[in-house]
């Protein structure tokens, strides 16, 4: 995939969900991975000709790995001219040494969340971007059936009160694919993930069941997408926005 249509989806669903307004400034969590490495490449190509004024931030929390190496993500950060900054933890020491946590996944994200927010209002950021792409949504909304018991998914926009922030997932329309081929068109430096339980997940499994499912039954994929966007989730029908 070429940076040109990246920039097409995401502009797209930022048009559809409203998702940036004029003298926005956004921090971009950036992980390292393929995911969030992609969408920093389109929000800082976007930047510079989308009719609304934005600037973009990067953070990375780091959680403590100490091979965890984001010097190649620096210098993606200035070949691509967008300020980058690490947030230095011991999440990973807390999580897994200090608090042995039956499900780390949870305490972690918390953690990590709430380390990428403070960084961002220290740095005056306004709105936050999360790399969640096409196969995010419907893998979350299948885990909130199976785990929860309910039909549910994140918001393409969410306002988080405690924090004064808005967070907007531009890729919703990528598929997992696309980005795939588009980390290996642009050779996208991407920091192997030190976590030892990465890969072992309910997302996971979830990932493959659709997998499956969608060979047996084509185009699943698209109609689960359609199901959220049709399905009365709150901040996905058009109507939650106009």
């Amino acid at each position: 995939m070429k940076l040109q249509r990246l920039m097409g989806y995401a502009r797209r669903a930022i048009d559809d969900y409203q998702m940036i307004n004029e003298g926005d400034k956004i921090a971009i969590g950036l992980s390292g991975g393929k995911d969030s490495l992609t969408l920093l490449y389109a929000l800082s190509g976007l930047r510079k000709f989308y009719p609304k004024k934005f600037e973009v931030e990067a953070i990375t929390v780091n959680l403590g790995y100490k091979e965890a190496d984001f010097s190649t993500v620096k210098k993606l950060c200035e070949e691509l001219e967008v300020n980058y900054t690490v947030v230095e933890t011991d999440i990973a020491d807390i999580v897994f040494n200090e608090r042995k946590e039956s499900n780390p996944c949870s305490l972690c994200a918390k953690l990590r969340k709430g380390a990428f927010n403070n960084k961002a209002k220290e740095l005056a950021c306004n709105k936050e971007a999360y790399a969640h792409h096409f196969d995010d949504v419907i893998e979350t909304m299948l885990m909130a059936l199976f785990y929860e018991g309910r039909f549910h998914c994140f918001s393409p926009v969410t306002y988080l009160d405690r924090s004064d922030i808005t967070l907007i997932r531009p890729l919703i329309y990528v598929n997992e694919q696309d980005i795939i081929n588009f980390k290996n068109t642009y050779k996208l430096p991407v920091v192997k993930n030190p976590c030892p339980i990465d890969g072992y997940t309910k997302r996971e499994h979830a990932k493959q069941l659709i997998s499956k499912l969608n060979a047996e039954s084509p185009g699943l994929r698209e109609r689960l997408f359609n199901a959220i966007k049709e399905g009365n989730i709150p901040g996905w029908a058009k109507s939650d926005i106009d």
